[in-house]
């Protein structure tokens, strides 16, 4: 199927990919969701706040033969609302990659016109399967450190039409890439990868609305690594593919 994308880029090549990802042709341990887990307090009350996230990144074909694959923010917006889900804060990212069974070491390419292309991300992804070699494949309990995120920030409120990125842990778990705004919302490079995550999570073990943690006053902070809450996530999410 990414053979039919080779020669395409931008919204073009995001189009086909979305209509792919939203038509099932996902590998099926990507709907395995893995359990992260924040801890903080409020008040003097300790909270226990679980995620679920996909245990890897966005990828098309299925569980022995499958490509991650990159998408400009508009696109990753709507394949995430649409299946049910919210793309990560950076804190969120942080804590993915402290407790990720599985840390891979970022392994950059040459930086140029070349790295939004098909080509590149498909090299870079066997890079990635060559580095996970020695784990085993899929299924894994959680993997990270081979791709900056797509995330969440009250950021793009205040910059619209651009792609906020973050991450690409280094060992130790220092990241590659600070949250940048940087780019236009359509760019989309092999680094980038799309980690989704569930709208539901656990405060103490109890299911609450993630969206409602998230524009709590109190306890947003936790999740989102941000001061005060973020207002209306789901809006947030819509407004980046009108």
């Amino acid at each position: 199927m990414v053979q039919s994308v080779m020669n395409l880029s931008g919204h073009e090549r995001d189009s086909v990919l979305e209509r792919e990802l939203l038509a099932g042709n996902m590998p099926g341990f990507l709907r395995d969701l893995v359990p992260v887990t924040i801890n903080g307090a409020v008040n003097g009350h300790a909270l226990e706040i679980t995620i679920c996230v996909t245990p890897d990144y966005l990828a098309v074909g299925d569980d022995s033969d499958f490509v991650r694959v990159p998408l400009g923010m508009a696109a990753a917006a709507r394949v995430a609302d649409h299946l049910g889900f919210i793309l990560p804060t950076p804190r969120m990212v942080d804590l993915i990659y402290d407790q990720a069974e599985v840390q891979l070491p970022p392994e950059p390419m040459a930086p140029g016109a070349a790295m939004t292309t098909t080509s590149y991300f498909m090299r870079h992804d066997r890079t990635v399967d060559n580095q996970a070699g020695p784990y085993g494949l899929h299924p894994v309990a959680l993997i990270a450190g081979i791709k900056k995120d797509l995330v969440l920030s009250e950021r793009l409120r205040k910059q619209p039409g651009r792609v906020a990125i973050y991450g690409w842990h280094r060992s130790g778990g220092n990241p590659i890439q600070p949250l940048s705004l940087v780019h236009g919302a359509e760019y989309a490079d092999y680094s980038h990868g799309i980690r989704l995550v569930s709208r539901i999570a656990f405060i103490n073990g109890r299911p609450v609305a993630l969206d409602k943690v998230m524009q709590d006053e109190d306890i947003a902070r936790i999740v989102t690594g941000e001061e005060g809450p973020m207002r209306n996530v789901r809006n947030l999410l819509a407004t980046l593919y009108r």
